[in-house]
């Protein structure tokens, strides 16, 4: 969908209504609106054609897939690698600084908010990052479309939506169907690694994570703080507010 004036098609508005043609019918996020900005928009429209696609939109480019219509992580990246999947990559900060320190493996980051890919492509090109990759969109329905099972290193869900409201549970994304379908897209051994500071929330983790016959707590209950995950500013504002930070670290056994 070219723009009028020739400049190149961004994310951005075509998404905001994707997900009625998902077949999902309750969405696990609120995308946000905010502006870009000068330097995230010129980021957005030079870096997006190499390093980004899109999860409902062809006219923006979609995920590479191969004969078997899964995605084609090795053309994607232009090697063959262990591959994370960051959910609600955020601003990008996080990811930026995993992916500078992890050079073996590549980072697919799925983001619904366009200024935070948009950011976190800036990132990307300040650090001179190859393993990067952004998709803007819903995570699960990439997941559930074109992710083979089979196919993830790890996958990662820091600070997802809360949901706090007890009526809106059955929109948060740590339920036992979206974590058996992100279980069956890990390596055997893989690692799903969850954090969040709402402290109901984290329970509700715990319980599905420990009913899920697939997956091996790594630890009794929450894991400690593990060193390769950054402090976001987020996070930072968490902890400030008295709200304290829950890990959870499980691999797929089965």
């Amino acid at each position: 969908m070219p723009a009028p004036d020739d400049h190149p098609a961004r994310p951005g508005d075509a998404f905001r209504h994707a997900s009625k043609a998902t077949g999902e019918s309750v969405r696990t996020f609120h995308p946000r609106r905010a502006t870009l900005g000068a330097r995230r928009g010129d980021a957005l429209d030079r870096l997006w054609p190499a390093l980004g696609f899109s999860v409902h939109d062809p006219d923006l480019g979609l995920a590479p897939t191969g004969p078997d219509g899964t995605l084609d992580a090795a053309r994607l990246f232009g090697r063959t690698a262990p591959v994370v999947l960051e959910i609600g990559s955020g601003m990008g900060d996080a990811t930026a600084e995993m992916a500078a320190a992890d050079p073996a493996r590549d980072y697919l980051a799925v983001e619904a908010h366009l200024p935070g890919i948009a950011h976190l492509l800036t990132l990307v090109e300040d650090r001179g990052l190859t393993n990067v990759r952004v998709a803007h969109g819903d995570a699960l329905d990439l997941v559930r479309r074109v992710v083979a099972p089979g196919s993830l290193d790890a996958v990662h869900v820091f600070f997802p939506d809360p949901w706090p409201k007890a009526r809106h549970h059955k929109r948060r994304i740590i339920a036992p169907a979206h974590v058996a379908l992100l279980r069956s897209r890990l390596v055997l051994g893989g690692t799903l690694h969850l954090a969040t500071d709402w402290a109901p929330y984290a329970e509700q983790m715990l319980e599905v994570v420990t009913a899920d016959e697939g997956l091996a707590n790594a630890h009794p209950g929450y894991a400690p703080r593990p060193a390769h995950r950054p402090v976001t500013k987020f996070e930072r504002r968490a902890l400030d507010a008295g709200r304290p930070v829950h890990d959870l670290v499980a691999t797929r056994t089965r």
